[in-house]
């Protein structure tokens, strides 16, 4: 497997995001990342995840959602309207670039709500969300998902499990959730990463065909 790995800059209504496009050669999706608060495209368990996939034929775009500047606001990194935005926007974006592999998305914190109202948005575009310790339930528009969505939390993460059942009880479209046994919110315990990246790799190459 050969992989082409691409810099990139996305210009958005006058922000400019930097993101990191890697594809192997024989990919059969793309999966872009949605990272949560006060994180970037360079956050370690992402970039953990994103590789892991990539070993699964799936090509990763791991992006900006804000800029340096609007990143130094608190209250920009909660706001899931424009994170939705420039999620929608991106993925529109890949289209230009003539990338043409079915898409999926990977949300973690708040950007996994971005994740599930740009899927809303973009509808039969996005064909499945995966969450990672995520808060599906700040997302405003989950009954309109149509994507195959899947929620992994971790065991010790009791708020957040509560938080994602009440989520998937709001989805209509194909849903699971799982739990890692002994995992707290971040994954840093040995092992539970690693089950989230195969989890996530499942599903989303049995979902984006």
């Amino acid at each position: 497997m050969v992989e082409q790995m691409t810099e990139v800059t996305i210009k958005l209504n006058g922000a400019k995001l930097s993101g990191s496009l890697e594809t192997p050669s024989d990919a059969v999706g793309i999966v872009v990342f949605a990272h949560g608060s006060g994180s970037s495209r360079h956050s370690p368990r992402n970039n953990f995840v994103a590789q892991e996939l990539r070993k699964a034929r799936l090509a990763t775009l791991l992006f900006d959602l804000l800029t340096e500047k609007e990143d130094e606001v608190y209250e920009t990194r909660f706001d899931i309207g424009l994170l939705t935005k420039r999620l929608v926007a991106v993925t529109r974006w890949l289209a230009t670039q003539n990338i043409t592999l079915p898409i999926g998305y990977f949300g973690a914190s708040t950007g996994a709500a971005a994740a599930l109202d740009a899927a809303a948005e973009l509808d039969d575009k996005v064909k499945a969300v995966v969450s990672r310790g995520g808060r599906p339930d700040l997302a405003t528009r989950l009954e309109r998902v149509t994507a195959a969505t899947l929620l992994i939390v971790g065991e010790e993460d009791k708020a957040v499990i509560g938080m994602n059942k009440e989520a998937k009880r709001r989805l209509h479209c194909k849903n699971k959730i799982e739990i890692v046994p002994g995992a707290t919110h971040l994954f840093e315990e040995p092992g539970t990463l690693e089950t989230v990246a195969k989890i996530a790799a499942g599903w989303f190459t049995t979902h984006l065909k």
